[in-house]
């Protein structure tokens, strides 16, 4: 088995509920995965969405094996992705979900380190940035290893509305939030480019108001709230989101993205997981890359990190082990 373990790659989704689904579907469009093995609390519906996602599989870009399994697959898994946890309902912030989801994903971790997983881990669950250091903390892995979906998702909204306003292609809008995936995530304004020109220059000359930049962000960060408003859920956006993570792992494209990584004082702080642009690749997130923040900037990512460290230190001590 061990040279079978090498061989393949394969994936195991912790978590078969909406989310969950929307990131398995989509992964039908990535080549080169061998395997795709579902784990819920709820056997009989992982069994039925395995069932459901190969009756597709002829028509999919993949011949990858889809079936529902157990942690005991753990150890043959080169990623795990972690969906499972309570979801957030109208009016709820995603930090009133610490509690509960904690005890979860606490749970989930503890299972995959019996069983030998040692790939790497991704954290989609809510509140992110938290449920990533419980992840951390509870599987044993190396911090490199253990990635939030951090504000990926929020990232791409940010460039899809940018793109929209000012009439570019999203894909030539590069500007990042970071922070907190949640109220207190920011945008770094003066490290913000329309291809290889910064944004504000460009602002400046077409005399628009920075007050637009604002109204952008305002949107953005409440887009959540407002798709739950109407719909009672989001999905489809974080399931691509964490497709792209994957993909950047098990391609090792050493790609920067704005993932939930672990803090070694790059932005002067330490000891938690928060979203930065990062490096990743097969070796899980091997870099973060430290932008110049403003004096404003850089008190909006310590209020952001505080409050995620305030979170974690008054509600997570009789779960974890905050040493």
């Amino acid at each position: 088995m061990a040279e079978e373990k090498i061989e393949k790659r394969r994936i195991m989704l912790v978590g078969t509920g909406l989310v969950g689904m929307s990131f398995a579907y989509s992964m039908l469009h990535e080549k080169g995965i061998d395997e795709m093995v579902l784990v819920d609390v709820n056997h009989d519906k992982a069994m039925g969405e395995a069932m459901d996602l190969q009756d597709g599989m002829v028509y999919a870009e993949t011949k990858m094996k889809v079936y529902a399994g157990s942690y005991e697959d753990a150890q043959y898994c080169n990623v795990v992705v972690i969906t499972a946890g309570a979801a957030q309902k109208p009016g709820q912030s995603r930090l009133e979900l610490v509690k509960i989801n904690a005890s979860i994903t606490k749970g989930v971790c503890e299972q995959l380190k019996k069983n030998g997983f040692n790939g790497i881990l991704i954290v989609a669950n809510n509140p992110v940035d938290i449920m990533t250091y419980v992840a951390w903390k509870a599987s044993g892995l190396p911090k490199e290893h253990v990635i939030g979906s951090g504000t990926v998702l929020d990232t791409a909204r940010l460039r899809l509305e940018l793109g929209n306003r000012l009439g570019f292609a999203e894909s030539n809008m590069h500007a990042y939030i970071l922070g907190e995936h949640g109220d207190s995530s920011f945008v770094s304004w003066t490290n913000s480019y329309i291809g290889c020109k910064s944004l504000l220059e460009y602002l400046d000359e077409k005399h628009i108001s920075l007050m637009e930049l604002q109204n952008i962000y305002v949107d953005v960060r409440d887009k959540a709230y407002k798709i739950i408003d109407l719909k009672k859920a989001t999905y489809y956006g974080i399931g691509l989101a964490l497709k792209r993570i994957v993909s950047a792992v098990l391609n090792n494209e050493r790609c920067i993205l704005p993932v939930s990584s672990y803090q070694n004082g790059e932005y002067g702080k330490t000891g938690y997981f928060i979203g930065t642009p990062t490096v990743v690749g097969s070796d899980g997130a091997s870099q973060i890359m430290r932008l110049p923040l403003t004096e404003n900037d850089q008190d909006r990512f310590n209020k952001s990190f505080d409050t995620l460290e305030a979170t974690i230190r008054d509600n997570l001590g009789d779960i974890i082990d905050l040493d």
